[in-house]
């Protein structure tokens, strides 16, 4: 189950009536996350409208703009809409200052050859947890609950929720209360008292465990991966069918896990972007 996009969405294009310039600005921003967040199958015109709740001509005419700047790219044959060029050109740039995705690649490759499961990297935005990239291993059964791009609230999955155990307990009660709506009516096994105690359960195992909470059969493990000063920059995770997951091999697969986070951090301490590496 995946957080319905269109609701952040609709919240972010009504939320800034007070400034018609900075409205539109919003609605753009909003309607290049939903086009990235779409995947390599792209956007329908249709679909984005629905998704914000705004006038169709209205979307088309953003749209087209991105299009002219090469933000957005869209297939004549198909007519739907895809990040364009000079989203990958920032991204680029990016990528110096934000040095967390590119040097994980290495590691999460390691991880995805050596144990033949899905690696994943997630970072924490706000309250949420997005995945910034996702590297398959060689097992022939895989499973599918988590994409490049996908966000969920902090502790919704292995990853999320090694980044939620992560922060102090202060914060960890502010974003619980912020997710509660947002979990009672779409994370309903997460709701209530449940992501406090795996909280705990994480900390005190020292890695997060998801059981099958999001799909039935599928499982996952995951690490923070700390910066300077010891607050969380992202975090591993490694997603597999329950059967791949008994209790020795999570064992195995956290200690793995482990040694590419501290893989990762030694190589942010060299390269100087232990601050800055979180999305």
């Amino acid at each position: 189950m995946e957080y319905p996009r269109g609701i952040s969405a609709r919240k972010a294009v009504q939320s800034t009536a007070e400034a018609a310039g900075a409205q539109s600005i919003d609605r753009a921003a909003t309607l290049l996350l939903l086009v990235g967040r779409a995947g390599p199958q792209g956007a329908r015109l249709t679909d984005l409208v629905a998704q914000t709740d705004l006038a169709k001509p209205t979307v088309h005419r953003m749209l087209t703009a991105l299009v002219r700047a090469g933000l957005l790219d869209q297939v004549p044959e198909t007519r739907r809409y895809h990040i364009g060029p000079e989203i990958y050109v920032l991204g680029t740039l990016a990528s110096a200052r934000f040095g967390l995705h590119p040097v994980s690649l290495r590691a999460l490759v390691r991880l995805s050859q050596e144990t033949g499961d899905t690696a994943f990297l997630s970072v924490a935005r706000d309250v949420y947890a997005i995945c910034l990239h996702r590297e398959d291993g060689a097992y022939p059964i895989r499973v599918h609950a988590l994409q490049a791009g996908d966000r969920h609230p902090l502790g919704v999955g292995a990853g999320s929720l090694a980044l939620l155990a992560a922060l102090p307990d202060t914060e960890v009660d502010e974003i619980l209360a912020a997710n509660a709506d947002v979990l009672a009516a779409h994370y309903p096994r997460y709701a209530g008292g449940v992501l406090r105690a795996l909280v705990g359960e994480t900390r005190a195992r020292g890695y997060a465990l998801n059981p099958g909470m999001l799909l039935a059969d599928s499982w996952g493990i995951g690490v923070a991966i700390r910066g300077e000063g010891g607050r969380a920059v992202g975090a591993l995770s490694i997603a597999a069918i329950e059967g791949r997951l008994r209790e020795d091999r999570q064992r195995e697969i956290a200690r793995l896990l482990r040694r590419e986070a501290d893989w990762v951090e030694a190589r942010l301490r060299q390269l100087g972007t232990g601050t800055r590496a979180s999305a």
